[in-house]
């Protein structure tokens, strides 16, 4: 009941989200990765389970990346206004996305748990935060080739996403970084219990 109405409420923003967004082909690029982590984990749902928690993060990752590619990253009207609010000199909802993607740390978790002989500890911790970190790096340099093969149009200029900033990809992937870490000291713990239940009940 719980991961049906997580599944209703990010394809009802989904539909929002392709309902005349600011760029269509930066929606495409924004919403793809999206779309594909659904669709697989839609697919294996009766042959692999997750927690409710990693479907929790699952959707909400999806979410943000919906309204990020309806408003491109750089004009989703809430942190425009904490910028103004704030007088900041750019949009943080892409800083604030990264983030949070770096919660993607517990499904990673998840799967190593369930699907590899590495138990809890510190090699866990090590692991997941690194894996991470290799996929926050490698969603940069698809940013940066995209840029390059797109020639530095408007649609890959708003997906590289950088407002001005030479250090983006470093503050990217640091903050995907600690929230990463954060993610994994606050909510490890409740995973293993939701683990536990959920292996029980097998």
């Amino acid at each position: 009941m719980v991961h049906g109405g997580l599944l209703l409420f990010v394809l009802a923003v989904f539909i929002w989200s392709i309902i005349k967004p600011a760029i269509f082909s930066l929606w495409i690029l924004e919403v793809l990765p999206a779309v594909v982590l659904l669709i697989v984990v839609i697919a294996v749902y009766n042959r692999f389970r997750f927690t409710t928690l990693s479907y929790f993060i699952i959707a909400m990752l999806s979410i943000l990346m919906f309204i990020g590619g309806h408003y491109t990253y750089s004009k989703v009207p809430l942190f425009n206004w904490i910028k103004d609010v704030l007088e900041l000199h750019r949009n943080h909802y892409d800083r604030f996305g990264h983030f949070m993607k770096g919660l993607l740390v517990i499904v990673i978790r998840e799967l190593l748990l369930r699907k590899t002989p590495l138990k809890k500890g510190k090699w866990l911790f090590f692991i997941s935060v690194s894996i991470i970190l290799a996929i926050s790096a490698l969603y940069e340099i698809i940013e940066w080739l995209a840029f390059v093969i797109g020639k530095k149009g408007i649609t890959t200029e708003n997906f590289l996403g950088a407002q001005g900033d030479r250090w983006d990809a470093q503050w990217d992937m640091l903050l995907a970084f600690l929230g990463s870490i954060l993610g994994l000291m606050v909510l490890s713990r409740w995973q293993n219990d939701q683990l536990n239940k959920l292996l029980n009940k097998k």
